[in-house]
């Protein structure tokens, strides 16, 4: 018997995906059309003999994630359940904490996924691996190349290149150490919980030799990155899976909006029936496009590449709409344009107007290119992204948002650029 563990964090989390996580908490933000949780769900629905699903995070129980729990329960027919950290405990304080839960009913492995990743998720492919690389007890994390200048930002990994063993494992190193990092999933086994475990005690008899601290530090913040595959790497325990198929980090706004170019292109093969496609009396679709079934769309609208719109939308006549996401009861009115953007919940944007970003995605002519992790600011300015408006944000008719961030319950009157508009 298998089991999934999805590490979704908690609302200190995600503040670079703000003004969006006020609204969602982000784990639930939709990406290609449905939460960017459900994509790792229904990967883990998947594997043969995958028996329940467990969420851990420390968000406050909240209406949207019960409702989605609920929703995804009946939907996949599988034990989904949530469990809430007292505090943000790590990527493995959590799993440590929780290990009677995961243990229950003797599973004889699981899997532990980051919330914050978008992947074609090869879990049974990782299975396989690991029954044909090392001793049965071995754990595996999933890994993909990236760039050399790219990989420093990432957990980096050295393997054994005939044997896949993790010989070094450094995160984010200062200098360059490896072109394979770490894609944050993992298959573990209960013996993981040794490991953690010893974590844990040298944890408490350092702090019982320090000076008491504000009691941030706590004996059970345990890093899986740093404090357990540094010293697991090089003993024979930890082995590497590189993956050739799709992987993206989801930190920023902007990277959503990859990540959804991203999905949409595998449902083809996986969800043909969430891609829309032309038909007489519709919008005209170009490239990957997802319309949930209840958006009111004009015949003259025009939709596409990489385009999701959400529920209840309205989209008015003659309106051009491309690579973006357009969130539930948005109004884009007649003839407005919309590129490179993301335009929040009950937003509306008025006749004539436009509203347009700056493409943050990785360099096309590199194979191995990750999208990076822009900070807000460079020399004094507003980093040129997308353009990101928060829920219930008015705009006018006839005027440009440029590379601007509008936060929530905003009324504008003018044209903006480069801009953050509190």
């Amino acid at each position: 018997m298998l089991k999934a563990i999805i590490l979704i964090g908690g609302p200190q989390k995600g503040t670079r995906f703000r003004p969006l996580s006020f609204e969602v908490p982000k784990p639930l933000f939709p990406v290609a059309g449905v939460p960017m949780l459900q994509h790792h769900i229904e990967a883990c629905v998947k594997v043969p003999n995958l028996k329940e699903i467990l969420l851990i995070g420390f968000y406050q129980p909240n209406e949207e994630l019960n409702r989605f729990l609920f929703n995804a329960q009946q939907e996949f027919k599988m034990p989904i359940r949530y469990l809430q950290e007292f505090a943000a405990l790590g990527t493995g304080g959590g799993i440590y904490h929780f290990r009677d839960q995961i243990l229950s009913g003797s599973p004889e492995a699981f899997f532990v996924l980051n919330a914050d990743v978008c992947s074609a998720f090869p879990l049974t492919e990782m299975l396989n691996f690991q029954k044909e690389h090392g001793e049965p007890n071995s754990f595996v994390i999933l890994g993909t190349t990236a760039n050399r200048k790219q990989s420093m930002n990432y957990g980096c990994i050295v393997e054994n290149e005939k044997t896949n063993e993790v010989l070094h494992y450094v995160e984010k190193p200062s200098t360059f150490v490896s072109d394979i990092i770490n894609c944050g999933i993992y298959l573990f086994n209960p013996e993981i919980f040794q490991h953690i475990g010893a974590v844990f005690q040298k944890n408490q008899q350092d702090m019982l030799l320090e000076e008491p601290t504000n009691g941030w530090h706590r004996a059970e913040a345990i890093r899986l990155e740093q404090d357990i595959f540094t010293s697991l790497a090089g003993q024979g325990k930890l082995y590497v899976y590189k993956t050739l198929s799709f992987w993206s980090q989801i930190k920023s706004a902007g990277s959503a909006i990859y990540a959804s170019r991203l999905y949409l292109n595998q449902y083809h093969t996986t969800h043909p029936e969430r891609l829309a496609s032309n038909k007489e009396g519709g919008p005209k679709i170009t490239g990957n496009v997802y319309i949930h079934p209840t958006a009111n769309i004009d015949p003259t609208a025009v939709l596409g590449p990489n385009v999701s719109i959400g529920t209840g939308v309205t989209i008015g006549a003659g309106v051009r709409v491309r690579e973006s996401i357009i969130l539930h009861g948005a109004t884009l009115q007649d003839q407005c344009c919309v590129l490179n953007s993301i335009v929040g919940w009950d937003s509306t944007i008025g006749k004539w107007s436009r509203v347009e970003g700056t493409p943050s995605d990785p360099n096309p002519n590199d194979p191995f290119a990750k999208i990076d992790s822009e900070t807000l600011f460079r020399d004094g300015k507003l980093t040129p992204s997308i353009t990101i408006l928060g829920c219930n944000v008015n705009i006018p008719s006839e005027v440009i948002i440029l590379n601007s961030i509008v936060l929530p319950h905003k009324d504008l009157n003018r044209s903006f650029k480069n801009q953050i508009i509190l």
